[in-house]
């Protein structure tokens, strides 16, 4: 049975933010705000929301320039904005307490918007953040990639199409991105890849003072060990836990690794996953 009620938007730091909500008020349970990355609208996040949502109120953000939030060319894609929205967003909906699962661009967004200490987030779950920024290793996919797939999307692309692109994801996962993958602002694309190079999320990090979980990939190279071992020592507190069989796109490798990672982190045990009930585009 879906835990999916509804869509919907809100006016919250001077722009339309879409977002999909799961599940329904918990007593005693602070929600989750769920923030995607760099190419990922909303409802392609759909199917981890829906799992979450058995046991949290959980929303999915459209970071904007992505999905049915605002995007124009005129609009701020910045990292310190993407961060306002995601605290107004929480203001907007009048949140006491809520968590945060931020997801690789999503991961940094949620790490500036913790760094101005707002009073309700109570946790950030920081999903294989990448660690490039002023003087380190560059982020290592290209952009090329999104703007090329993004071009091929405007026109109307198939999931065979998309596969060039993205050569593990299941069908029902291609056909999904095929899908929504038209709905990323070029401009928005192009300002968040180039704020991965000159945003210095290493600077927040010492200002974090909620409980905070790193989830990393044990394929692929955007959290290294050695970047592990930096990010505790900037964030005390840290719990850091390796998804082996996962590669950044974590949960579309290792869905259950991925939430058994999450653990009771977010303020419960998450229910048992059903890995055979999965619906990746739900």
């Amino acid at each position: 049975m879906s835990t999916y009620p509804y869509g919907a938007n809100v006016h919250a730091n001077g722009v339309r933010q879409h977002y999909l909500r799961y599940g329904g008020a918990r007593a005693g349970r602070d929600p989750v705000i769920i923030v995607p990355g760099i190419t990922s609208p909303a409802v392609t996040w759909g199917f981890v929301a829906e799992h979450i949502g058995k046991t949290f109120d959980t929303y999915v953000l459209d970071v904007r320039g992505r999905g049915l939030s605002s995007a124009s060319d005129a609009l701020d894609y910045s990292l310190d904005a993407q961060a306002a929205d995601l605290n107004a967003f929480a203001t907007a909906l009048s949140f006491d307490r809520y968590s945060v699962v931020g997801h690789s661009m999503g991961a940094r967004i949620g790490i500036r918007a913790a760094r101005s200490q707002p009073a309700g987030m109570t946790r950030l779950a920081m999903i294989d953040p990448p660690v490039s920024g002023p003087g380190r290793r560059p982020y290592p996919s290209q952009l090329p990639w999104y703007i090329d797939s993004i071009r091929q999307s405007r026109e109307g692309m198939t999931a065979d199409a998309m596969r060039a692109f993205c050569p593990t994801w299941t069908d029902e996962q291609l056909a999904l991105r095929a899908e929504w993958l038209h709905t990323c602002d070029e401009r928005a694309i192009r300002a968040s890849f180039d704020g991965f190079h000159t945003d210095d999320i290493h600077a927040d990090l010492p200002h974090l003072k909620i409980p905070a979980l790193l989830v990393t990939a044990g394929r692929g190279d955007v959290v290294r060990d050695e970047d592990v071992d930096e990010i505790r020592s900037l964030v005390p507190q840290l719990e850091h836990t390796r998804v082996r069989n996962a590669g950044h796109m974590i949960p579309w490798d290792d869905e259950a690794g991925f939430h058994a990672a999450l653990g009771d982190f977010l303020g419960a045990a998450l229910a048992p996953f059903d890995q055979g009930g999965k619906h990746a585009s739900q």
